[in-house]
């Protein structure tokens, strides 16, 4: 009988909690969804970002060749957010802030390509190309030649040392 009282004490209690609960609002459970998740997995996620694998790089080259190179810079630089290990991605984001002239950021891409593809003739070819933008024709002759070292019949490389070469004969008119 004490048994049978002690537990109808212990229903008693837990039924008037839970009363007192239903009638409460707690910060602690607002954030909860069905089967214990986080409300955030209701929300909207429209504005995520999914990309397939090549489409950032694709539509960065895209615009790159129209000749859009503020769209290109913006879509290179979510590459590297997206892809940091990409040499693409990092190739066209110093490409892409060549031709928008902001060389402090091609800079800082094209140390983070060193470690990554220091030694080719792309590298090469594309830090001249950035130094010739600069007006840095010796720099620009110099990475120019060791790409041309590495591969001399690479057609890149063969226009940049003619441009190198119209560039001295020609002045520049202003």
């Amino acid at each position: 009988m004490v048994e049978i009282r002690a537990r109808t004490r212990c229903i008693a209690f837990l039924m008037a909690s839970g009363a007192i609960l239903a009638g409460c609002q707690s910060s602690s459970f607002d954030g909860l969804a069905a089967f214990g998740d986080s409300a955030k997995t209701l929300e909207d996620d429209s504005a995520v970002a999914f990309y397939k694998n090549d489409e950032l790089i694709t539509n960065g080259k895209l615009q790159f060749q129209e000749k859009n190179y503020g769209k290109s810079y913006a879509i290179y630089k979510r590459a590297v957010d997206v892809f940091p290990e990409d040499p693409a991605a990092w190739l066209g984001f110093a490409a892409s802030a060549d031709m928008v002239a902001r060389f402090d950021t091609s800079d800082r891409a094209y140390q983070r390509l060193s470690r990554m593809i220091g030694n080719t003739p792309v590298y090469y070819n594309n830090i001249g190309y950035s130094h010739l933008l600069r007006g840095d024709l010796p720099g620009a002759r110099r990475y120019f030649l060791k790409a041309y070292e590495l591969d001399p019949a690479n057609e890149v490389t063969a226009r940049n040392l003619e441009l190198m070469r119209n560039s001295v004969n020609f002045a520049q008119r202003g």
